[in-house]
Parts: structure tokens; C-alpha cells; sequence
């Protein structure tokens, strides 16, 4: 599946604007690959944003799905409270903290119904009859995974490959299962030592994804065991991406540190902390979508602000090594440094 790529670097499928067709296409061009994320889109929205990356890249993508999850019962009122605060601040109110499965069937019937060549799926797995349709449409599937027993069950239900996602790696961490009592949402591995423990469990072909910015980066995790090397930081500030300005100005500055936080959607995610993630943070109930949509006005009022305190600036822990310019240059830099890095490992024969 990943293991004829020109060159093994995926651009993953950054929800909520930063990865647009262009990117996907740009990426696939230099000898990659690409997903295009369905996450928050209309099942409509989806269709026509396939239509484009198909058109660009020949056919030669993939698109991510949210799978959706239990309705949390958490009580919302006093973050609800403590965001309104916040909202006032550009003159708006909370959304309403609706629960909803993102178009998750309707959008599962688009990328079969048009023969997607790789789908995969994030916050959970697909059933075993869900995987069939896709690979009776001629798709492979792809599931990220946080953990050994997740991979375990995703490989159950039918996967073709396993995306490997370490604590490092910026936006929402991909559990099946959100452990409330813990910030970043259950035990946390690194992505080295994840490889390696799912690596030691299965055949199936793994991708890893989480903090990789460099070129020895994609070095290391191939030798770890992956067939390829997922990134989405390392993209963020590229001419083909959708990142608004204020998160591409944050992200230039490089003097935050990043956090897990609950605070903008309900789920753990990584991002620079700024104002909202500090205050809204330690109380912020498991609640997705819920709190997605609540905080959805905020941060919409405060990106149209430009003002980075109040959007969800998500970024992994090694953001400040990124690069700006064309998605192309970064990986020309990234197979340069591959290399070198593949050179150096020849020292150890």
C-alpha cells in the first residue's frame, strides 16, 4: 500500500482547514502521498473536495474519517460558564453543545460509492462490515492507533494497515476510548516504543506518525519498523496549506510550549498553549463533540480577530524545527536528510 512510494512521507489529514487539496496534491507530486480529512465537513462538502484532489493527484489520495463515539453524559454548565466569559470578549456566545456523528454514514457511502483508494479512520475502528464495504469497492483501510490493544482490535475488524500516532504528535490523539481521569486521555506512548510493541504483535504494514519534522526522522522510524512516515506539523506552514494566520504567526514565533488540552472540543489534543488552554483547561470535561461546537464560535470570532489566544493552535511537540515555504521544498529537505541520516547509519556495519 505505502511501500511503493517514491518517497515513504504521507501528509496527514489535518482537520478543520490546514489540509487542503493542493497540499494533498503537492506532496503526492514530490513522492508522497496525501489524506484529505473528512473531519467537521459535510458529507456534500467531502464529495466535491474529492472531485478536486482527484483531478489533482490523478486518483492518488486518501480521506480520513472520524469514527464517532458514545454520547458523553458530563454535566457542560460550568465550562459552558467559564467560556462564556471568553466569548463575550469578541462579541459572541457559546455554541450550543450539540452531540452528532460528524455525517459519519453518509460520508462512509461518499468515499466507497467513488472508489477512494485508502480510507482511514480515527477515534476508533470501522466494523468488520464497514471494512468489507471498502474493500469491496476496491479501498484499502487504514486505522490510527494509540496502543497495542488498539491495533490489536483494529487488525480484528479488518485493517489493511496501522497509523501509529505517539504522544508527540500535535491535534487530537486518536484513542478509541477517552479516559476521563487523565489529561491526555489513558496511558501515553512515545512513538518509538509504540512501533516497536505493535511491530512485535503484527505483520500488517505500520505508518508512524507523531513529532517527525526531520528528514532523519523518517530514517529512524523506518528502521523502527514502518513502511512510512506520516507528518502534519511539518506542513502547517507551507503555501498549499489552509492554516489560518494568526496559528502560522504562533507557530513562526516558536515561543510556546504545547499542552494536551480538553478545552476546545471534549477530546485530548495537542496545541501551543495560549490563553484559552490555560484557563479553560483543568476542568474541561470528556465531552466530544459537545465542546467542539460550543467553543466553535469563539474560535471562529477569534481567528477572524486574528488572535491566536482563543483558537485551538494545534501543533506537535517538535513545531518550532518546521519550515515555511512550498510543501514540495519541505520534502526535497526531508529526503536530503533522510539520506544523510540512512549514510550515517552505514557506520554500523
Amino acid at each position: 500500500m505505502f511501500d511503493d512510494l517514491e518517497f515513504p512521507v504521507i501528509v496527514a489529514p489535518m482537520a478543520g482547514g490546514p489540509t487542503t487539496p493542493q497540499l494533498v496534491a503537492a506532496v503526492t507530486a514530490a513522492g508522497g502521498f496525501g489524506f484529505l480529512a473528512a473531519g467537521y465537513l459535510t458529507a456534500e462538502a467531502l464529495e466535491a473536495k474529492i472531485a478536486e484532489t482527484a483531478e489533482l493527484t490523478g486518483g492518488r489520495f486518501g480521506v480520513n474519517l472520524f469514527v464517532p463515539g458514545s454520547r458523553s453524559a458530563a454535566d457542560l454548565s460550568a465550562h459552558r460558564e467559564r467560556l462564556l466569559t471568553e466569548a463575550r470578549r469578541y462579541g459572541v456566545e457559546p455554541g450550543e453543545p450539540l452531540w452528532d456523528d460528524d455525517e459519519y454514514p453518509a460520508k462512509l457511502d461518499v468515499v466507497v460509492r467513488l472508489g477512494v483508494p485508502v480510507v482511514s479512520f480515527t477515534f476508533g475502528a470501522p466494523t468488520s462490515a464497514e471494512a468489507q464495504r471498502i474493500h469491496d469497492a476496491g479501498g484499502t483501510v487504514a486505522v490510527t492507533v494509540t496502543s497495542p490493544d488498539e491495533a490489536d482490535l483494529a487488525a480484528s475488524r479488518g485493517a489493511d494497515a496501522l497509523v501509529v500516532q505517539g504522544f508527540e504528535a500535535g491535534g487530537h490523539r486518536g484513542l478509541f476510548t477517552d479516559d476521563a481521569t487523565n489529561p491526555a486521555g489513558g496511558e501515553q506512548y512515545g512513538l518509538l516504543a509504540l512501533l516497536r510493541l505493535i511491530s512485535a504483535r503484527t505483520s500488517l504494514p505500520l505508518v508512524a506518525t507523531g513529532g517527525l519534522i526531520h528528514g532523519a526522522d523518517v530514517a529512524a522510524v523506518l528502521a523502527a519498523g514502518a513502511s512510512a512516515a506520516q507528518l502534519g506539523t511539518a506542513f502547517l506552514q507551507t503555501t498549499e496549506a489552509g492554516t489560518p494566520s494568526a496559528q502560522r504567526r504562533a507557530l513562526a514565533e516558536a515561543g510556546r510550549l504545547t499542552a494536551f488540552t480538553r478545552a476546545f472540543s471534549g477530546r485530548p489534543a495537542r496545541g501551543l498553549v495560549n490563553h484559552l488552554l490555560s484557563d479553560l483547561s483543568a476542568d474541561a470535561p470528556a465531552a466530544y463533540p459537545q465542546l467542539h461546537h460550543m467553543s466553535k464560535p469563539v474560535r471562529a470570532a477569534a481567528a477572524r480577530a486574528d488572535d491566536p489566544e482563543a483558537m485551538s493552535l494545534w501543533a506537535g511537540q517538535t513545531y518550532p524545527l518546521a519550515d515555511d515555504g512550498s510543501a514540495a521544498s519541505v520534502v526535497d529537505r526531508l529526503r536530503t536528510e533522510a539520506r544523510a541520516a540512512a549514510e550515517r547509519l552505514d557506520r554500523l556495519r
